[in-house]
């Protein structure tokens, strides 16, 4: 039969404001990635589990209200389906790296982006800085930082993570590396 299009589920499933479509489908949608996803993911403020609609398994997972934003509204099919916008999948990105195969490639793609000029510095920068996740946050600066973004633009990223702890740049558990005092981070083995 006609596969349905799995965009077309979460309006139905959840009000306006509380949900948007992220992760591994966006990852493709924006192009970061050629990989074709089999589970959708649809982010929302009320329900985690995961259940399959119409032969494609979704994924619902809860989030804090503070973390719905930098959204965009894409039609399809007449009906309006809330998305992360480019900048906040890329913040997704560097927060959940699994689906394109961990940390390093989530920063290559990260690197490709910026290097490509299509995210919009200074929004993905706004939006890093609103993420809960701290470590999140000196990652993507670290990211930036690399790319030559300038300092000044970086400053208010750098203040968000002033008074944090040291973290591991690719997550290991080992804490052998180099330290980058401006972004807390050890330059871990990938």
């Amino acid at each position: 039969g006609a596969r349905i299009n799995e965009f077309l589920i979460p309006p139905i499933l959840f009000p306006k404001g509380s949900y948007y479509v992220g992760y591994s489908n966006m990852y493709n949608y924006y192009g970061f990635t050629d990989q074709i996803f089999q589970t959708f993911y649809v982010l929302n403020t009320s329900r985690q589990r995961e259940r399959t609609i119409c032969g494609t398994p979704f994924k619902l997972v809860k989030i804090s209200p503070k973390r719905i934003y930098g959204l965009d509204n894409i039609k399809i099919s007449g009906s309006e389906i809330i998305v992360s916008d480019r900048e906040r999948t890329l913040v997704d990105l560097i927060y959940f790296p699994d689906p394109v195969g961990g940390l390093k490639k989530a920063f290559e793609i990260l690197e490709k982006e910026i290097s490509s000029g299509k995210p919009n510095i200074k929004k993905l920068i706004k939006y890093t800085i609103r993420f809960p996740a701290v470590s999140t946050r000196k990652r993507i600066g670290f990211v930036l930082d690399q790319c030559g973004v300038p300092e000044k633009i970086l400053v208010p990223l750098e203040k968000s993570i002033k008074k944090t702890a040291l973290i591991t740049l690719y997550g290991s558990k080992s804490r052998k590396g180099t330290i980058d005092n401006k972004w807390k981070v050890i330059i871990d083995a990938p």
